[in-house]
């Protein structure tokens, strides 16, 4: 399947452009590209306008309050008061007034905080001196004395407590409830996201299309450097945290067919072995389909098919398990060939060929096992080329009903309806057929589902073709794409022969190679094993070299002209490839 893509965009001076590629390659998920445009001072603030507003839409969505700017003041103004009152507490009830007014009948008061070890208990009395209070470690002292005395206590005095202890609570209290109401008008401006959201897109917009009436214009004072990136949807939350940190402007939307954004496969194991096949020739655009997940069974057996012999399969699992443990080059799909070793194990059981060896008559293979191997003839042809071109209709067969439902969900019923009017034909012909052919249905029956399907098909192929088009005009198209149909599905059908014949030559070799070498024995044999031995191993060296060259382009031909053509594939998309540190 194709992963869902989130396309980025970003904004930001083009001298910034080497630090912002170094912070976006440690991410390792974005795939990038790049153009630059023109700034002056009215671009300049719309991009101002566009970021304070996406600001503001991140904080309304995430709840991050303390990122508003009329919150974070009223913390700081909370924190300050608390602070206050902390500061105030030690000290106790106290009325500034009342010290006021002694002051001005020539008494003031002096206020130390002392360190409880460095404390002088005769303070108390050699002085008008009163321990207010006893607090981590030190002792909270005021002093009365008269208005210029100097105080031989050691200690500098410090500032006095100003207000009342109901005025420092008061002021915390009233920095709770400010913070409070901040709180509850920014949820209740969470209610026009969707204007704000709508907003920004209307100013990315008017920025866009300013940028593009001022091309050729020569630019005021410096270059933005906007950058397109597409990374995947299932990493927006991780993605969109490590930008927001590093300070960069940028636009987040769900990539569209439109925006052409670059394409990563998500299969599971089996299908993932083959994602290299699907890029060999070209990965889906993003409304089309991946086909690795169709393409990994056929051309496992297409390949097995092609090799044909049982022993050449044991070989190739050897040398994946082999590749297991290197590093590098072919060592990564060692998984790959390990799988088309073990397919090419059992259809070349089932073919009946172990490194040239008919094991159809060979003595020592079980009756059971003979039972299951696909020999002789059927209505007269060889059954393993029946087979051949069996596969091959069933292969083409699914890739008009996989283009007759992508193109019907790409472009609409009414669009492909002669793409349906074939596959009924084909399709619901080739069912009946079967169904008549396997005692099913009766004769009777046969006919006039045959009928009713040639009825639906014309329709389809020579009247509906192209809905509102005239008629006549209809009738000529489909009649021209009959005869393109008619003349393709047959060269395409007879491809598949290539599945039949190739395993055929390598069996045949080496079965050749066999008789060459076992001409070497004689009657008694001694030295001449060598020979034997010599003969066979070049022999069959040989052809399961050519084996592997001819199952490998055959299959992918199949699968790229005969199955990808059938089904609609058009494979221009480019391949996902994100920067990475």
């Amino acid at each position: 399947m194709i992963e869902r893509m989130t396309k980025y965009s970003f904004i930001l001076l083009d001298r910034e452009k080497e630090g912002f590629l170094e912070d976006l390659s440690g991410l390792g998920v974005m795939d990038i590209s790049r153009s630059s445009k023109a700034i002056d001072e009215r671009s300049a603030q719309m991009l101002r306008e566009a970021e304070s507003l996406k600001r503001r839409i991140e904080l309304l969505e995430k709840g991050t309050w303390n990122r508003d700017e009329g919150y974070a003041a009223l913390l700081q103004q909370k924190a300050d008061a608390e602070r206050e009152l902390d500061a105030r507490l030690p000290w106790g009830e106290f009325d500034p007034a009342q010290a006021q007014a002694l002051e001005k009948s020539g008494i003031s008061f002096h206020y130390y905080i002392v360190p409880e070890k460095k404390f002088d208990p005769a303070w108390e009395e050699q002085y008008a001196a009163q321990v207010v209070c006893r607090k981590d470690s030190k002792i909270y002292l005021a002093v009365a004395a008269a208005v210029g005395e100097t105080l031989p206590i050691p200690f500098e005095p410090v500032a006095g407590p100003s207000g009342t202890m109901a005025q420092a609570q008061g002021r915390v209290s009233d920095a709770s409830d400010a913070i409070a109401a901040r709180v509850a008008a920014l949820e209740a401006e969470r209610e026009s996201l969707p204007e704000l959201k709508e907003k920004l897109a209307d100013q990315k917009h008017d920025l866009d299309l300013y940028w593009a009436r001022a091309t050729g214009e020569s630019a005021a004072e410096d270059h933005l450097a906007v950058y397109i990136g597409f990374a995947p949807s299932a990493k927006d939350k991780e993605i969109q945290e490590r930008l927001d940190s590093m300070g960069y402007f940028y636009l987040a939307a769900a990539a569209s067919a439109e925006d052409n954004p670059p394409i990563k496969l998500k299969n599971r194991w089996f299908a993932r072995q083959f994602e290299v096949l699907t890029g060999m020739y070209g990965m889906p655009v993003y409304d089309e389909f991946d086909p690795t997940p169709l393409l990994a069974p056929f051309f496992l057996l297409f390949f097995s098919m092609c090799m044909g012999d049982a022993g050449y399969g044991l070989i190739l699992i050897a040398i994946g398990l082999m590749l297991r443990n290197m590093k590098g080059g072919l060592a990564q799909s060692w998984r790959l060939v390990t799988m088309l070793g073990v397919g090419t194990l059992v259809i070349g059981t089932l073919l009946g060929t172990f490194f040239g060896i008919s094991l159809a008559e060979a003595s020592w293979v079980p009756q059971v096992l003979k039972d299951c191997m696909i020999t002789g003839e059927i209505f007269g042809f060889n059954a393993q080329m029946v087979l051949a071109i069996a596969v091959g209709v069933f292969h083409i067969s699914l890739a008009m009903v996989v283009k007759a439902i992508i193109y019907t969900r790409r472009f609409g019923f009414k669009e492909t309806v002669s793409t349906w009017g074939w596959v009924t034909l084909i399709v619901g012909g080739l069912i009946v057929g079967g169904f008549a052919l396997a005692g099913v249905i009766d004769a009777g029956v046969t006919k006039i589902a045959l009928m009713a399907i040639g009825i639906v098909a014309a329709l389809g192929i020579f009247i509906f073709n192209k809905p509102g088009r005239n008629p006549l005009i209809n009738i000529g198209a489909g009649l021209w794409d009959t005869y393109g149909m008619v003349t393709g599905l047959v060269g395409d059908v007879l491809s598949y022969i290539r599945l039949f014949a190739l395993g055929l030559a390598g069996s045949m070799l080496g079965a050749s190679f066999n008789t060459l070498a076992s001409m070497t024995l004689g009657s008694n044999p001694t030295w001449q094993w060598f020979f034997f031995v010599l003969i066979a191993l070049i022999g069959h060296s040989l052809n399961f070299a050519m084996a592997c060259l001819g199952a490998f382009v055959h299959p992918l031909r199949l699968n790229f002209l005969e199955f990808f053509k059938n089904s609609g594939y058009e494979g221009k998309g480019t391949q996902y490839n994100p920067i990475i540190k």
